[in-house]
Order: C-alpha cells, then sequence, then structure tokens
C-alpha cells in the first residue's frame, strides 16, 4: 500500500503525535456488491451538463468515526461501489490515499479535518453523525462539499436544512430507524414482555430519538422501562449487567455506535441471561445479538457512493440534492443465540412475517466480509 507522498510533507508535528490517519484500504479490492439500493429518493440528479476527462483523477476523502461492524461494511461497500462506478464513467475515484479512521475521538477527527483540507481533497464522505460534524466544522471556509453517510437525524443534528432541499454544501445517506417497528418486532416475539432495557451512548446524539421513541411507545403499552448507558466498552458492559440483575425481558439498543462497538464483548452475557437484544442495524446480530433490523448497510454504502460520483462528475448540487432515506424490509436473526436463549426460530419467523417483515439467518462473526 502506497502512502500519499503530499500527506507525508504537509503533516505537521502535532498532527503527527495522534494522527490515525490510516491510509486505509487500497483501490479495487474484492468483487463489489450487485447495484441496487432501497432508498426513498430517485437516484441520480446532476445536472450531467459537465462531462469528466478521460482519465481524469478524483480526490475521495473517506472519514470513518471509529471501527465496527456497521462502519466497516459502509466503508467497504462504498469503495467498491466507487470501483465500479470509475470504471463506468471512465474516472478514477482515488480513496486509497485519503481515508482515514477517527477512533472515536473528537481530537483526530479534528486533525483528520485538517489534513482533509490540506490535501484539497475533492470531496469529502464521512461515515457516522460525529465525523461528519467534525468534518463540516474543519471544511466551513473552504468549498470543498460533503457527501455524508449513516446519519440517522440530519436535521436535528444540524447537518442540513431540510432533507428535501439540504440548502448547503453537504448531503448524503440516512439510516433513520424504524422505532416503532422495532418494538413491534419484540412484541411479536414475545407478547408476554414486562420490562425493556434501553441501552445505549448518551454521547451519540443519534441514539436520544429512538430512545425517546421508544420510552413512548412501551409506556403507551404499560410496559415498564430499565434504562441503562455507557460511554465505552467496559461501561457498556457493565450496564448489561444491570440490566440482567433488573430482570429485563428484551433489550432495545439504536444505531449506537458505543454499544455496537461493545457488542462482541457483551452477546454471551445477555445469552446467559436469556435476554433477547434487538439492535437497531443488522451487524447487531452479526456481532451475536439476537435481532437486529435497520437499513442494508451495503445498499446504505453503495447509495453514497453513487451520490459522490454524481456530484464529482456530474456537477450535482449538494444544496438541492435531497438526502437519501434508506429503508429496511428484513430482521437478522443470530441463529446461534436465538437457539441460546431458547426461542424458536420457525416461530419468529411466523410472527415477522406478519408484519412483513423478512428473516434473514446470520451467525456470530467478528465482521462482515
Amino acid at each position: 500500500m502506497k502512502k500519499n507522498n503530499m500527506l507525508k510533507k504537509t503533516l505537521t508535528l502535532a498532527l503527527s503525535l495522534a494522527m490515525a490517519l490510516s491510509l486505509a484500504a487500497c483501490g479495487g479490492g474484492s468483487t463489489p456488491p450487485a447495484p441496487g439500493g432501497s432508498a426513498s429518493q430517485p437516484q441520480g440528479g446532476g445536472s450531467g451538463a459537465q462531462q469528466p476527462a478521460a482519465g481524469k483523477t478524483y480526490k475521495v476523502g473517506i472519514v470513518k468515526f471509529m471501527d465496527h461492524a456497521s462502519l466497516d461494511q459502509i466503508e467497504a461497500s462504498l469503495q467498491a461501489e466507487l470501483d465500479v462506478l470509475g470504471r463506468e464513467m471512465g474516472v478514477t475515484f482515488n480513496y486509497a490515499d485519503y481515508s482515514a479512521n477517527g477512533q472515536k475521538d473528537g481530537t483526530i477527527l479534528q486533525q483528520i479535518g485538517a489534513q482533509m483540507v490540506a490535501n484539497d481533497v475533492d470531496v469529502i464522505i464521512p461515515i457516522a453523525t460525529p465525523a461528519v460534524q467534525a468534518m463540516l466544522a474543519s471544511a466551513e471556509d473552504t468549498d470543498i462539499p460533503i457527501i455524508f453517510s449513516a446519519v440517522s437525524d440530519p436535521i436535528k443534528d444540524g447537518i442540513v436544512a431540510d432533507l428535501n432541499a439540504p440548502g448547503g454544501k453537504a448531503t448524503g445517506t440516512s439510516d433513520a430507524l424504524n422505532t416503532e417497528m422495532v418494538m413491534q418486532l419484540m412484541l411479536a416475539a414475545n407478547p408476554d414482555i414486562q420490562k425493556v432495557g434501553l441501552l445505549y451512548s448518551k454521547s451519540e446524539s443519534s441514539s436520544a430519538k429512538p430512545v425517546e421513541e421508544a420510552k413512548a411507545y412501551l409506556a403507551a403499552k404499560g410496559i415498564a422501562v430499565e434504562e441503562k448507558t455507557g460511554t465505552n466498552t467496559n461501561e457498556i458492559s457493565s450496564a448489561v449487567d444491570a440490566l440482567a440483575a433488573a430482570k429485563v425481558d428484551a433489550v432495545f439498543t439504536p444505531t449506537d455506535n458505543t454499544v455496537q462497538n461493545a457488542e462482541l464483548a457483551i452477546f454471551e452475557k445477555l445469552q446467559d441471561a436469556k435476554i433477547p437484544h434487538y439492535g437497531g442495524a443488522d451487524s447487531f446480530a452479526l456481532n451475536g445479538a439476537f435481532c437486529g433490523y435497520g437499513v442494508d448497510y451495503v445498499q446504505l454504502g453503495q447509495e453514497t457512493a453513487r451520490m459522490a460520483a454524481d456530484l464529482l462528475v456530474n456537477g450535482a448540487d449538494p444544496a438541492s440534492t435531497p438526502v437519501r432515506i434508506m429503508t429496511a424490509e428484513s430482521a437478522f436473526i443470530n441463529t446461534e443465540t436465538c437457539a441460546a436463549i431458547g426461542m424458536d426460530l420457525e416461530q419468529i419467523r411466523t410472527a415477522f412475517s406478519a408484519l412483513g417483515i423478512k428473516v434473514v439467518e446470520t451467525t456470530t462473526q467478528q465482521s462482515f466480509s
């Protein structure tokens, strides 16, 4: 893997002490997934007026908030789709020299943003809300556009003014969670639930809205709530111990990066306590949770790549390009966890089908391949 010479020349001493600009994942990679997404908005939207010069190279800065299964999956799929689109359009999207991992650290994200600006990238693609907010701040006084990925509530977090007309330099894809459907799945699997645990990180703004939605839904059903939070894996693990001691019947986590990052460390505790964990992304189930329900992150990554290509090659304007809201039609069930907590997979399949949700089976792995 080659490191960008310009990056090394412009890196200051302060950056070198803390920088985690992991110049990751050389271009190409494995065979990309087939195109196609489930965005609620139509694809495209570029003017089509400008034609790329043959062989033109665009510098694409990809900034991932942290490493975990969901964000890794988004990054891999958008890189693969950029490779496909580059071949189709006769251009090169160089992301290999401009990809960085923020390691869940605000200071590192600021440094990465400064480096992206110094490198004069053509577009920044931040993955997850904290990375988006950091990149917007870093690029505030520049003309660098931003195509974000996996932002649960772009309006509430001050990223866009309107979903259909963002109004600024940023637009992208949203993984907004259908919290009510998760609650319905939970009750379909066990209509006798008396108490639900809410497990999330207060430091992540994307978790606030679905947690409040879950509280309202459960209160209307007369179901008690036990709320526990944490800011790192150790605290999340302790929170799980507390939920088990409180004898909750199920646990709900929205699209929370902190809990997702801790899932491999907590799923066996929940198995031992016979507590099903419902997470707001399919990758929760991949990492051991009973059920993961949320958008398909492969499709979300692909859609993000298409929006970036449309901006760079066709001249699409972020200010007038609608945010693409992805939708979910399947629930991922970890069959190993399902058996470990004594639930019947066929009964779950039937109950979820009645809600129009298809069951996809998975097993516990470290990450998506």
